[in-house]
């Protein structure tokens, strides 16, 4: 990956593909896809339809002498290899304005994908096996086979997506800063609410609930810029503990309030920040699980200053024992701490790597760290933050407050 030429917006290059195709002796790598797929958002940034189109890479002994219109976004060598994409014909002028590739093919309404992408093939004289994604579509894998192409699974594409550079740390950054507004928007509201005799919290005249709040993130978001994405994830007491909970609950004083707000930009990048409090001083369970889940992001973090070629797993392994030293389950699915540390964050919310995973860390791996603990009879807590590896190090992305006590933060954010 890298810039394009006006350092605005991160582009693609192929090596991983290259590498693939020479490495399995194949023809070319191919995937067949719509908008949606965050694989091809990668290989081609283009925001097609919600249709199929194909994209193709033919390595550099391939012939490409057949026309095809450039792309206006081409701004790499073509040492690497040669890219297509064939986009419906509708979406021509915005396929060439935004594929960073070599080539753009239309197709009319209605022509499958798969055939399209088998006529490059062809057209470029192919003849070995064709590697494509996992995920790509199954008429699409039928129509390379009856083409005559021997079709084979690679996961180039995943790796080539872990590593970020610079261009795709700065979409990561811009989209966290909009996140930690949308979340000190909800801190605000929640230091501003009162107490009413129910001790159920009051804002603005009424009842505060977690719905209530989720429209302030998502108000405070979308004028940020960014897509909550369905990702505001907010609950309080007992759905604290639901680790996705995108309910209404009302929200009562002494009981933990979680907020996981996971927007994503327009260039595709996510966000991902956590926080948990509690209105009225916390006591009991809820003040021993946040003191614990501090301390095991301090463990996390404190292993991932190492930097590069830290083994994630041991990041995992800090952060789960220093919360079972303060009394809490690392071996359940449902009471305690029940899930990884950590994932990798991109064009997906949830990439590799994981922080339970055996692999070492690189640089350029953007990552969560998020320990939690839950337990519905009382709640749940996490604090959560992203962080790009660094070769001797890492960087928090966009740093924001920790403290279960809410304030009013509109005057910082």
């Amino acid at each position: 990956m890298t810039e394009d030429t006006r350092g605005r917006r991160p582009t693609t290059t192929y090596e991983e593909l290259a590498a693939a195709v020479a490495d399995r002796d194949a023809g070319a790598f191919v995937h067949v896809a719509d908008r949606t797929d965050d694989d091809m958002r990668y290989l081609t940034r283009f925001r097609g339809p919600d249709r199929p189109y194909a994209f193709v890479f033919l390595p550099d002994d391939a012939d490409t002498t057949a026309e095809s219109e450039p792309s206006s976004g081409s701004t790499r060598s073509s040492a690497s290899g040669h890219t297509v994409l064939c986009a419906p014909a509708l979406f021509a002028e915005q396929a060439r304005r935004e594929f960073p590739g070599d080539a753009v093919r239309t197709d009319a309404v209605g022509d499958p994908a798969g055939e399209r992408a088998a006529a490059v093939l062809a057209d470029a004289g192919v003849s070995g096996p064709v590697l494509v994604p996992a995920q790509i579509r199954h008429d699409a894998v039928a129509r390379l086979e009856a083409a005559g192409y021997e079709v084979t699974a690679s996961d180039a594409t995943s790796r080539a997506r872990r590593t970020k550079t610079d261009a795709e740390i700065e979409r990561h950054r811009v989209v966290q800063r909009a996140a930690v507004r949308g979340l000190a928007r909800a801190e605000t509201v929640l230091a501003r609410a009162s107490v009413a005799d129910d001790d159920r919290l009051h804002w603005d005249g009424r009842p505060l609930t977690t719905e209530r709040l989720r429209r302030q993130v998502n108000a405070t978001l979308a004028a940020a810029g960014v897509d909550p994405s369905g990702n505001s994830v907010i609950g309080a007491g007992a759905t604290a503990a639901d680790l996705h909970y995108v309910g209404d609950d009302a929200i009562f004083a002494g009981e933990t309030v979680l907020l996981d707000l996971s927007p994503r930009g327009p260039a595709g990048y996510y966000a991902d920040v956590t926080r948990t409090f509690v209105v009225a001083a916390p006591g009991g369970w809820e003040r021993r699980a946040y003191v614990a889940c501090e301390a095991a992001r301090e463990a996390a973090l404190d292993e991932l200053a190492a930097g590069a070629g830290v083994q994630a797993s041991t990041v995992h392994e800090e952060a789960a024992a220093e919360l079972a030293a303060h009394g809490f389950r690392i071996d359940s699915e449902e009471v305690g701490f029940t899930h990884s540390t950590g994932h990798g964050v991109g064009l997906s919310l949830h990439e590799a790597p994981s922080l339970s995973g055996s692999e070492s860390l690189a640089a350029g791996d953007v990552v969560t760290v998020e320990p939690g603990v839950y337990d519905p009879e009382h709640g749940g807590v996490r604090i959560e933050d992203l962080v790009v590896i660094r070769e001797d190090g890492y960087e928090l992305l966009q740093p924001y407050p920790l403290g279960s006590t809410p304030r009013d933060r509109s005057a910082a954010w």
